[in-house]
Protein backbone atom coordinates (compact mmCIF):
# COMPACT_ATOMS: atom_id res chain seq x y z
CA UNK A 1 0.00 0.00 0.00
CA UNK A 2 2.58 2.57 0.87
CA UNK A 3 4.51 2.01 -2.04
CA UNK A 4 2.05 2.07 -4.95
CA UNK A 5 1.32 5.13 -2.41
CA UNK A 6 4.85 6.48 -3.24
CA UNK A 7 4.84 5.86 -6.88
CA UNK A 8 1.88 7.76 -7.15
CA UNK A 9 3.31 10.23 -5.39
CA UNK A 10 5.99 10.37 -7.76
CA UNK A 11 4.21 9.98 -10.66
CA UNK A 12 2.03 13.03 -10.02
CA UNK A 13 4.59 15.11 -7.64
CA UNK A 14 5.18 17.93 -11.06
CA UNK A 15 1.23 18.16 -10.93
CA UNK A 16 0.58 18.41 -7.38
CA UNK A 17 3.51 20.98 -7.04
CA UNK A 18 1.88 22.72 -9.51
CA UNK A 19 -1.75 23.22 -8.04
CA UNK A 20 -0.01 24.31 -5.06
CA UNK A 21 2.00 27.23 -6.68
CA UNK A 22 -1.02 28.04 -8.26
CA UNK A 23 -3.36 28.12 -5.46
CA UNK A 24 0.07 29.74 -3.50
CA UNK A 25 -0.63 32.52 -6.18
CA UNK A 26 -4.61 32.96 -6.33
CA UNK A 27 -5.02 32.75 -2.80
CA UNK A 28 -5.00 36.36 -2.33
CA UNK A 29 -7.17 37.39 -4.95
CA UNK A 30 -9.59 34.91 -4.17
CA UNK A 31 -9.66 36.73 -0.89
CA UNK A 32 -10.24 40.03 -2.42
CA UNK A 33 -12.99 38.90 -4.44
CA UNK A 34 -14.54 37.41 -1.37
CA UNK A 35 -14.34 40.31 1.10
CA UNK A 36 -15.63 42.64 -1.71
CA UNK A 37 -19.00 41.05 -0.72
CA UNK A 38 -18.43 41.29 2.77
CA UNK A 39 -20.50 43.79 4.86
CA UNK A 40 -18.37 45.32 7.36
CA UNK A 41 -19.03 46.85 10.66
CA UNK A 42 -16.08 49.27 10.95
CA UNK A 43 -13.77 50.59 8.83
CA UNK A 44 -11.64 47.79 8.78
CA UNK A 45 -12.48 44.63 5.86
CA UNK A 46 -10.50 42.08 7.68
CA UNK A 47 -13.28 39.68 8.91
CA UNK A 48 -16.37 38.38 7.60
CA UNK A 49 -19.61 39.93 9.07
CA UNK A 50 -21.94 38.89 6.36
CA UNK A 51 -22.92 38.69 2.56
CA UNK A 52 -23.71 41.91 0.52
CA UNK A 53 -23.79 43.72 -2.79
CA UNK A 54 -24.28 47.05 -1.98
CA UNK A 55 -20.65 47.68 -2.37
CA UNK A 56 -20.97 46.08 -5.87
CA UNK A 57 -24.16 48.30 -6.70
CA UNK A 58 -22.22 51.73 -6.06
CA UNK A 59 -18.69 50.62 -6.82
CA UNK A 60 -17.67 54.31 -8.08
CA UNK A 61 -19.67 55.80 -4.77
CA UNK A 62 -16.28 57.05 -3.26
CA UNK A 63 -15.30 60.11 -5.32
CA UNK A 64 -11.94 60.53 -4.94
CA UNK A 65 -11.10 56.74 -5.27
CA UNK A 66 -12.97 57.31 -8.81
CA UNK A 67 -10.67 59.69 -9.67
CA UNK A 68 -8.10 58.07 -8.76
CA UNK A 69 -8.75 55.40 -10.60
CA UNK A 70 -9.39 57.07 -13.86
CA UNK A 71 -6.49 58.42 -13.11
CA UNK A 72 -4.96 55.72 -13.55
CA UNK A 73 -6.44 54.26 -16.44
CA UNK A 74 -5.60 57.02 -18.18
CA UNK A 75 -1.57 56.86 -17.39
CA UNK A 76 -1.78 53.03 -17.82
CA UNK A 77 -3.41 53.99 -21.36
CA UNK A 78 -1.45 56.84 -22.82
CA UNK A 79 2.09 55.10 -21.41
CA UNK A 80 0.83 52.05 -22.55
CA UNK A 81 0.49 52.95 -26.41
CA UNK A 82 3.93 55.08 -26.50
CA UNK A 83 6.10 52.31 -25.02
CA UNK A 84 4.54 49.31 -27.11
CA UNK A 85 5.30 51.37 -30.24
CA UNK A 86 8.48 52.61 -29.02
CA UNK A 87 9.56 49.19 -27.86
CA UNK A 88 8.19 47.22 -31.20
CA UNK A 89 10.18 49.49 -33.45
CA UNK A 90 13.03 49.13 -31.12
CA UNK A 91 12.90 45.42 -30.95
CA UNK A 92 12.33 45.13 -34.57
CA UNK A 93 15.92 47.62 -34.76
CA UNK A 94 17.62 45.23 -32.69
CA UNK A 95 16.75 41.90 -33.77
CA UNK A 96 16.84 41.97 -37.83
CA UNK A 97 20.04 45.47 -38.57
CA UNK A 98 23.44 45.09 -37.65
CA UNK A 99 25.16 48.18 -36.14
CA UNK A 100 27.37 49.49 -34.07
CA UNK A 101 26.49 49.54 -30.40
CA UNK A 102 23.67 46.84 -31.21
CA UNK A 103 24.89 43.87 -28.30
CA UNK A 104 25.46 47.20 -25.89
CA UNK A 105 21.89 48.62 -26.40
CA UNK A 106 21.08 44.72 -25.90
CA UNK A 107 22.47 44.86 -22.92
CA UNK A 108 21.73 48.19 -21.74
CA UNK A 109 17.58 47.18 -22.57
CA UNK A 110 17.80 44.70 -19.45
CA UNK A 111 19.10 47.53 -17.07
CA UNK A 112 16.12 48.65 -16.39
CA UNK A 113 14.14 45.32 -15.72
CA UNK A 114 17.33 44.88 -13.21
CA UNK A 115 17.26 47.57 -11.19
CA UNK A 116 15.52 48.34 -7.65
CA UNK A 117 12.40 50.62 -8.50
CA UNK A 118 13.71 52.55 -5.54
CA UNK A 119 16.76 53.62 -7.84
CA UNK A 120 14.65 54.39 -10.73
CA UNK A 121 12.53 56.63 -8.91
CA UNK A 122 15.17 58.56 -7.01
CA UNK A 123 16.79 59.02 -10.16
CA UNK A 124 14.04 60.20 -12.35
CA UNK A 125 13.12 62.73 -9.93
CA UNK A 126 16.49 64.23 -9.73
CA UNK A 127 16.44 64.75 -12.92
CA UNK A 128 13.15 66.50 -13.11
CA UNK A 129 14.32 68.87 -10.15
CA UNK A 130 17.62 69.44 -11.84
CA UNK A 131 15.00 70.19 -15.44
CA UNK A 132 12.91 72.10 -13.60
CA UNK A 133 10.15 70.20 -14.49
CA UNK A 134 7.15 70.15 -12.30
CA UNK A 135 5.51 66.95 -10.91
CA UNK A 136 2.62 65.39 -11.95
CA UNK A 137 1.03 63.55 -14.73
CA UNK A 138 3.24 64.47 -17.27
CA UNK A 139 6.35 63.40 -15.22
CA UNK A 140 4.48 60.02 -14.41
CA UNK A 141 3.66 59.48 -17.63
CA UNK A 142 7.69 59.83 -18.93
CA UNK A 143 8.08 57.37 -16.03
CA UNK A 144 6.06 54.86 -16.56
CA UNK A 145 6.88 54.95 -20.61
CA UNK A 146 10.69 54.49 -19.68
CA UNK A 147 10.00 51.20 -17.47
CA UNK A 148 7.94 49.71 -19.45
CA UNK A 149 9.93 50.24 -22.86
CA UNK A 150 12.27 47.39 -21.53
CA UNK A 151 9.31 44.71 -21.07
CA UNK A 152 8.08 45.30 -24.48
CA UNK A 153 11.07 45.10 -26.24
CA UNK A 154 11.74 41.51 -24.37
CA UNK A 155 8.73 40.26 -24.97
CA UNK A 156 8.32 41.39 -28.64
CA UNK A 157 12.14 40.31 -29.42
CA UNK A 158 11.32 37.12 -28.27
CA UNK A 159 8.56 36.74 -30.75
CA UNK A 160 10.70 38.17 -33.40
CA UNK A 161 13.53 35.35 -32.94
CA UNK A 162 11.02 32.54 -33.55
CA UNK A 163 9.50 34.44 -36.64
CA UNK A 164 9.75 32.62 -40.35
CA UNK A 165 11.76 35.60 -42.57
CA UNK A 166 10.40 33.16 -45.19
CA UNK A 167 6.82 34.20 -45.02
CA UNK A 168 7.87 37.62 -45.66
CA UNK A 169 9.61 36.84 -48.86
CA UNK A 170 7.08 35.06 -50.38
CA UNK A 171 4.91 37.96 -49.92
CA UNK A 172 7.39 40.28 -51.71
CA UNK A 173 7.90 37.30 -54.18
CA UNK A 174 3.93 37.64 -55.14
CA UNK A 175 4.18 41.34 -55.38
CA UNK A 176 3.86 42.72 -52.34
CA UNK A 177 5.51 45.86 -51.47
CA UNK A 178 7.55 47.09 -47.98
CA UNK A 179 4.76 48.36 -46.73
CA UNK A 180 1.99 45.66 -47.58
CA UNK A 181 4.35 43.01 -46.32
CA UNK A 182 4.56 44.18 -43.04
CA UNK A 183 0.67 45.24 -42.82
CA UNK A 184 -0.43 41.75 -44.30
CA UNK A 185 2.19 39.74 -43.18
CA UNK A 186 4.56 40.88 -40.51
CA UNK A 187 2.30 42.88 -38.21
CA UNK A 188 -0.60 39.76 -37.98
CA UNK A 189 2.01 36.83 -36.94
CA UNK A 190 3.52 39.37 -34.58
CA UNK A 191 0.42 40.80 -32.98
CA UNK A 192 0.24 38.07 -30.27
CA UNK A 193 3.35 39.66 -29.03
CA UNK A 194 2.53 42.84 -29.58
CA UNK A 195 -0.98 42.42 -27.53
CA UNK A 196 0.79 40.38 -24.78
CA UNK A 197 3.36 42.82 -24.36
CA UNK A 198 0.81 45.50 -24.49
CA UNK A 199 -1.05 44.08 -21.28
CA UNK A 200 2.32 43.52 -19.39
CA UNK A 201 2.90 47.33 -19.84
CA UNK A 202 -0.57 48.24 -18.89
CA UNK A 203 -0.45 46.20 -15.94
CA UNK A 204 3.24 47.62 -14.69
CA UNK A 205 1.72 50.76 -15.52
CA UNK A 206 -1.64 50.59 -13.68
CA UNK A 207 -0.26 48.55 -10.44
CA UNK A 208 3.00 51.01 -9.98
CA UNK A 209 3.22 52.56 -6.86
CA UNK A 210 7.18 53.21 -5.64
CA UNK A 211 8.00 54.84 -8.88
CA UNK A 212 4.96 57.21 -9.04
CA UNK A 213 5.39 57.87 -4.98
CA UNK A 214 8.58 59.47 -5.98
CA UNK A 215 7.15 61.65 -9.01
CA UNK A 216 3.26 61.94 -8.56
CA UNK A 217 3.32 65.39 -6.67
CA UNK A 218 -0.13 66.41 -6.44
CA UNK A 219 -1.37 63.58 -9.04
CA UNK A 220 -3.35 60.72 -6.75
CA UNK A 221 -3.45 57.26 -8.86
CA UNK A 222 -4.82 54.59 -7.43
CA UNK A 223 -2.03 52.34 -5.86
CA UNK A 224 -1.30 55.50 -4.02
CA UNK A 225 -4.91 56.66 -3.02
CA UNK A 226 -4.81 52.88 -1.69
CA UNK A 227 -1.48 53.57 0.64
CA UNK A 228 -3.10 56.78 1.55
CA UNK A 229 -6.46 54.76 2.94
CA UNK A 230 -4.82 51.74 4.19
CA UNK A 231 -3.96 53.59 7.78
CA UNK A 232 -7.86 55.00 8.26
CA UNK A 233 -9.53 51.34 6.53
CA UNK A 234 -9.49 50.57 3.41
CA UNK A 235 -13.23 50.85 2.20
CA UNK A 236 -14.73 47.59 0.49
CA UNK A 237 -15.36 49.64 -2.65
CA UNK A 238 -11.20 48.94 -3.45
CA UNK A 239 -11.70 45.28 -3.23
CA UNK A 240 -14.74 45.62 -5.72
CA UNK A 241 -12.63 47.47 -8.69
CA UNK A 242 -9.50 45.25 -7.60
CA UNK A 243 -11.72 42.44 -8.98
CA UNK A 244 -13.18 43.80 -11.86
CA UNK A 245 -9.31 44.76 -12.83
CA UNK A 246 -8.45 40.92 -12.41
CA UNK A 247 -11.40 39.53 -13.98
CA UNK A 248 -10.67 42.08 -17.51
CA UNK A 249 -6.85 41.28 -17.00
CA UNK A 250 -7.67 37.45 -16.96
CA UNK A 251 -10.32 38.11 -20.27
CA UNK A 252 -7.49 39.80 -21.60
CA UNK A 253 -5.05 37.09 -21.13
CA UNK A 254 -7.11 34.54 -22.45
CA UNK A 255 -7.87 36.52 -25.75
CA UNK A 256 -4.17 36.78 -25.89
CA UNK A 257 -3.01 33.29 -25.87
CA UNK A 258 -5.78 32.22 -28.11
CA UNK A 259 -4.53 35.35 -30.82
CA UNK A 260 -1.21 33.41 -30.19
CA UNK A 261 -2.20 30.08 -30.65
CA UNK A 262 -4.24 30.80 -34.31
CA UNK A 263 -1.22 32.69 -34.89
CA UNK A 264 0.86 30.10 -34.41
CA UNK A 265 -1.11 27.74 -36.71
CA UNK A 266 -1.19 30.48 -39.27
CA UNK A 267 2.63 30.57 -40.06
CA UNK A 268 2.53 26.96 -40.19
CA UNK A 269 -0.01 26.96 -42.95
CA UNK A 270 1.71 25.77 -45.80
CA UNK A 271 1.09 26.86 -49.64
CA UNK A 272 -1.05 24.24 -51.93
CA UNK A 273 1.15 22.70 -54.06
CA UNK A 274 3.87 22.15 -50.95
CA UNK A 275 0.93 20.23 -48.99
CA UNK A 276 -0.11 18.29 -52.11
CA UNK A 277 4.30 17.46 -52.40
CA UNK A 278 4.43 16.46 -49.07
CA UNK A 279 1.45 14.08 -48.76
CA UNK A 280 2.78 12.32 -52.09
CA UNK A 281 6.01 11.83 -50.68
CA UNK A 282 4.80 10.44 -47.45
CA UNK A 283 2.54 7.33 -47.27
CA UNK A 284 -0.36 6.72 -44.86
CA UNK A 285 -2.43 9.58 -43.46
CA UNK A 286 -0.96 13.08 -43.51
CA UNK A 287 0.74 14.51 -39.84
CA UNK A 288 -1.44 17.05 -38.34
CA UNK A 289 1.84 19.49 -39.02
CA UNK A 290 1.78 19.09 -42.44
CA UNK A 291 -1.98 20.54 -42.60
CA UNK A 292 -1.36 23.42 -40.33
CA UNK A 293 -3.23 21.49 -37.20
Amino acid sequence: MIGRAWKWLRRNAIVIYGVIALLYLLLPLFLIAVFSFNDPSGKFNYTWEGFTLDHWKNAFGIPDLTDAFITSLQLAALSTVVATLLGTLLAMGLVRYEFFGRKTANFLIVIPMATPEVVIGAALLSMFLIYGIKLGFTTLFIAHVMFSISFVVVVVRSRLIGFDRRLEEAARDLGANAFETFRLVTLPLLMPGIVGAALLSFALSIDDFVISQFNAGDTVTFPLWIYGAAQRGIPVEVYVIATMLFIATAAAMVFTVWQQRRAEKMAWILPEEEVDARLEARPGPPAPGVLGG
